[in-house]
């Protein structure tokens, strides 16, 4: 079964399909046509009398019903014969259907599994060997300009899974999404937090509780810090806040003590609940959200 970020990497490239081109013409060297409309085309292959193939994301450029190339994405994160030896077939099959020149492009988020991928696939079909364009975490620019991030939000959200490490990766791109209005910027912060490693995702969350924005972007936050509020608000927006910060921290695992609890239940202060709130972000302990 397609993992969490097989599908959210997909569909960055779905919802942007500019973003293949960028990359490949751009950022891999790709003899690709970078001045055409781009668009997501139907991703059903056919090499009859053999079985139908699918392949995660097909893209085409230039006029939808004459292309003048076409894009074969996929996403991998294992390298198996079985998947490699499936992507001469995926470019063949496309060819026929199309008659114009196809890139197979593979995104690897793990560097080994890029390198696998880029070695030239033999076929059994005399004199057609096959190599595919590889996007591993080294081909995914490092972007530590919030102003470059913000004009093209999903290649920044593609390098913070690549980078995070950096920290300043991390604050450029929550910087560019806390300064760009609308739901846009939310959705791309989503996109990020359901694709990093679990240290970049802590290093993500801090940023953005520092930012003060985070409560309503973090998809974490929106389901157990927003359901703690909604089912305290009947008994008072205070004692809602108090329900709110103790869902937040039950959610991540943290233990909450009998001492703790009595605490947030019984602070009468909406700032000082939101303060601890920001802190149960990045606390590993539930004492560590209190002053003291």
């Amino acid at each position: 079964m397609p993992s969490l970020l097989h599908d959210t990497i997909n569909l960055i490239f779905r919802e942007n399909p500019g973003l293949a081109v960028e990359l490949l013409h751009d950022h891999l060297g790709a003899d690709i046509p970078a001045d055409q409309p781009v668009q997501v085309a139907p991703a059903d292959l056919n090499d009859r009398p053999s079985r139908d193939m699918h392949p995660d994301t097909v893209l085409t450029i230039g006029p939808r019903q004459e292309p003048c190339h076409a894009i074969v994405l996929e996403v991998q994160q294992d390298l198996t014969a079985g998947k490699r030896n499936a992507l001469p077939r995926y470019a063949a099959a496309l060819w026929l259907r199309l008659d114009c020149p196809v890139t197979v492009l593979v995104v690897c988020p793990d560097r080994t599994v890029a390198d696998g991928y880029r070695a030239p696939i033999r076929t059994t079909l005399p004199g057609y060997t096959h190599t595919p364009v590889v996007l591993g975490p080294d081909q995914i620019p490092v972007i530590t300009d919030a102003r470059q991030a913000a004009t093209d939000l999903p290649l920044a959200t593609l390098s913070v899974p690549a980078h995070g490490e950096h920290r300043r990766v991390v604050e450029a791109f929550v910087s560019a999404i806390t300064h760009t209005p609308g739901d846009h910027a939310t959705q791309y912060y989503e996109y990020a937090h359901a694709i990093v490693s679990a240290p970049v995702k802590r290093l993500l969350e801090e940023k953005m509780a520092t930012s003060g924005t985070w409560i309503v972007s973090s998809p974490f936050a929106k389901e157990h810090f927003g359901r703690g509020l909604e089912q305290g608000r009947a008994e008072g927006e205070v004692k809602g806040e108090a329900k709110a910060v103790l869902a937040f921290l039950e959610a991540r695992g943290i233990s909450v003590s009998d001492d703790v609890r009595k605490r947030i239940d019984q602070c009468t202060d909406p700032e000082v609940l939101l303060t601890w709130a920001r802190r149960a972000a990045t606390a590993t302990r539930a004492h560590d959200i209190f002053d003291d």
